[in-house]
């Protein structure tokens, strides 16, 4: 049977070749975005079917949602920095619009997007989240809110497990081929985020869509409520 797999944020980085592995391997893939544009756009090259969805919309997700009537295979991997909020005029009040944005983008439109399918799930499917090496050292707003991210996503597979959906996040150190920094990141800063790994190279998105088909194979069946550090060992766990 051809798997039916949802990737939010699959128009670009690591979403759109999360995305490219299951349309290559012969799923049926959706993948949503933002920006019109980019959604058909890439719906177009990869085969895919494309949604223009912001993931922190509950209408939107929902709507989304009833697209499906059995959903294999869910990856949020929609997140990321968010655009700087407008200033409010008080300190305070601009600290709280840049946590609010980190937690819409990062934690909440997962947590809806997931509640929203959650009916259509198939028994042995997958939720896979995109996590990030930031949940465990110096993340700011970003890091907390992805550090939540895997904390809610032990407390959603205890739920799903009986069902034989297995839920796991794949926390991601540096990965080149991405718009994550907005930019070049400079030379100086990129030497030192490879330097910290063990293998002496940066991270591809590529290596991010490997480990999401796996978690969503036969053989991870028995791997859930884990966050797997994909880094090159630049953080390590026992």
């Amino acid at each position: 049977m051809t798997r039916t797999v949802l990737v939010t944020g699959g128009t670009s980085g690591i979403g759109r070749a999360v995305a490219a592995r299951f349309a290559a391997d012969g799923a049926e893939v959706h993948l949503t975005g933002r920006r019109a544009e980019a959604v058909e756009r890439t719906a177009a090259e990869l085969g895919a079917h494309g949604v223009v969805c912001d993931a922190t919309d509950p209408v939107a997700a929902a709507a989304l949602a009833a697209r499906f009537e059995r959903l294999d295979v869910l990856v949020n991997a929609a997140g990321g920095l968010p655009a700087g909020p407008a200033a409010t005029g008080s300190p305070l009040g601009d600290l709280l619009a840049v946590w609010q944005a980190n937690l819409a983008q990062n934690l909440l439109g997962a947590v809806l997007t997931t509640e929203a399918v959650r009916p259509v799930l198939a028994p042995g499917g997958t939720v896979i989240s995109l996590g990030s090496i930031g949940a465990e050292r110096r993340g700011g707003s970003y890091g907390a809110a992805k550090a939540a991210l895997a904390a809610w996503n032990a407390a959603l597979s205890a739920e799903l497990a009986p069902r034989g959906v297995s839920c796991n996040v794949i926390a991601a150190g540096y990965v080149e081929g991405t718009a994550f920094f907005g930019g070049a990141l400079p030379e100086e800063r990129r030497r030192a985020l490879i330097e910290e790994t063990h293998d002496g190279r940066p991270g591809t998105v590529e290596d991010i869509a490997a480990t999401a088909h796996f978690l969503a194979s036969p053989g991870a069946r028995h791997l859930t409520g884990q966050t797997l550090h994909v880094n090159g060992g630049a953080h390590t766990t026992r």
